[in-house]
């Protein structure tokens, strides 16, 4: 009963039913990965509590299209269909599902990660136990139209990449960075159409940018991972002054934790992008102590950094391109107390955000 009158709440406070020319568009990770193939979809087919929080999360806020990450891709596509059916037993249909293979568990035959031995999850092109671990998925209410998929390309083919260096070397070898993708994840280019207007979703999921050496393997990649959408806007000026919306896990917050700021702090100051800079009263009251951004925008709660955690951070994003006006954005983080605060709490240590646009 409680759970049915938080989904009638956030029913009513979310729901708005798109007219041509607006969209709501939203990103969430969903930390829903396990840890070989297949597990993830046994464990819905067995009623998981994550999993069907996360779908009454999505269903709440009833996105038009949303860009999910930390969910297991396979060839079929039948756990990415499930969770998708989850959504729809929730409250929220979404017809058109697109899930391309991820780098992620993608193996490369070499070492990657310096680490002296081979087929471990970090000499896969993205870290990852098994093939698909931890990719992305696209779920729409409309269609989506051929996919430009930008996951392939070599990081060191990039004349502007930063590459790890270890003693005036490549780290870890050259032979490791001639094989090595930029795209931990993936680089998506994918159009959403709807009453004959398109609106492209350049959808991505960097690494995180710890868990390296002094040679800041992780820390480089992440940023190459951002500055490749502004590359790409330089190289296609038609794209650049299109419609247009990045988004997904950045996995850097421009101000606190780990990591090259310049990389978001870029993308937040380009001028043919907009911040809707979508804030939740939870994330307030959620704030550490020493926290020096504005707490309202963190979108993920991780461990404070006293308790050796890198602290509540603002990851995920929504960035509309200047050709798009921005309504209402959100992050669904309610206060303690509040409706659907438990059920955020439950599903993910990820926020779901959340932008109202339109042309």
């Amino acid at each position: 009963m409680r759970i049915a009158l938080a989904l009638a709440v956030m029913a009513s406070a979310f729901a708005v039913p798109a007219r041509a020319g607006e969209l709501r568009v939203a990103t969430y990770n969903v930390e829903l990965s396990r840890k070989g193939p297949g597990l993830l979809l046994r464990d819905m087919t067995r009623g998981d509590a994550k999993a069907e929080a996360v779908a009454q999360v999505v269903a709440g806020v009833a996105p038009d299209v949303i860009a999910l990450q930390g969910v297991d891709w396979d060839h079929g596509q039948v756990t990415i269909r499930a969770l998708r059916d989850l959504i729809g037993a929730a409250g929220q249909e979404f017809p058109y599902i697109l899930a391309l293979r991820p780098n992620s568990g993608m193996m490369s035959g070499l070492d990657l990660d310096g680490d002296g031995r081979l087929r471990g999850p970090g000499d896969a092109q993205g870290y990852g136990r098994f093939a698909g671990d931890g990719g992305m998925a696209i779920l729409s209410r409309y269609p989506l139209g051929p996919a430009r998929d930008l996951s392939g390309a070599r990081w060191a083919g990039y004349d502007w990449a930063m590459l790890p260096m270890d003693k005036g070397a490549l780290f870890p070898s050259e032979a490791a960075m001639e094989v090595q993708r930029l795209s931990s994840v993936g680089h998506w280019i994918v159009p959403i159409k709807m009453a004959g207007e398109a609106v492209d979703l350049l959808v991505f999921h960097a690494s995180p940018p710890v868990f390296d050496g002094p040679e800041d393997r992780n820390g480089k990649r992440n940023h190459d991972e951002i500055m490749l959408w502004r590359h790409v806007l330089d190289a296609e000026p038609a794209l650049a002054e299109g419609r247009f919306v990045i988004l997904g896990d950045f996995n850097l917050d421009p101000v606190d934790g780990e990591g090259l700021k310049q990389a978001v702090r870029g993308m937040l100051e380009d001028r043919r992008l907009r911040d809707p800079t979508p804030r939740s009263a939870g994330a307030v009251a959620a704030q550490d102590a020493g926290h020096r951004g504005d707490p309202a925008l963190d979108t993920v709660d991780w461990p404070a950094v006293t308790d050796g955690g890198p602290g509540n951070l603002r990851v995920s994003y929504i960035l509309p391109s200047k050709a798009l006006e921005v309504g209402k954005a959100g992050v669904f983080w309610p206060a303690p107390g509040a409706s659907g605060h438990e059920l955020a709490m439950r599903a993910s240590r990820h926020r779901l955000v959340w932008a109202d646009v339109r042309w």
